[in-house]
């Protein structure tokens, strides 16, 4: 089983309350080969939600707000649903403070990206769990 961020599934869950729906993604989840996920929501978050973005391993809202404990939430469920339903693999959305893999926002909100993973990436690869965005399906 393969978990993958569910606004690539096309859920409208982004923090603008929008998808970034991936026409491969959406057949894996109909053909129950995947499950779809939203870390923010997990962790209560609603949407639509501030824009947040990474700065020095914490996760900032726009407004300088500290939203790390939060999103740690939302890591901690998601790792919690690939054990429960076997997920070796996640398909995560490149440069989200919880999915980016590999590239994420530095925190400037200026749209500079860097190379780091998001909260829900680092903490599913240290668990041996195969992380890639939607750009290496």
């Amino acid at each position: 089983m393969i978990l993958v961020s569910a606004c690539l599934a096309g859920f409208n869950c982004r923090y603008d309350n929008s998808n970034k729906e991936d026409a491969k993604i959406v057949r894996l989840v109909k053909e129950g080969k995947a499950i779809a996920v939203c870390p923010e929501q997990l962790a209560g978050l609603p949407t639509p939600r501030k824009s947040f973005e990474l700065s020095n391993g914490k996760v900032f809202s726009e407004d300088g707000e500290d939203y790390t404990d939060i999103f740690t939430k939302g890591a901690y469920e998601t790792l919690n649903l690939c054990k429960k339903f076997g997920c070796t693999k996640a398909v995560l959305k490149n440069h989200s403070p919880s999915c980016g893999c590999d590239e994420i926002y530095d925190g400037s909100f200026t749209g500079n990206l860097i190379k780091g993973n998001g909260i829900t990436a680092k903490l599913l690869k240290e668990n041996g769990i195969e992380v890639i965005s939607e750009n290496d399906v």
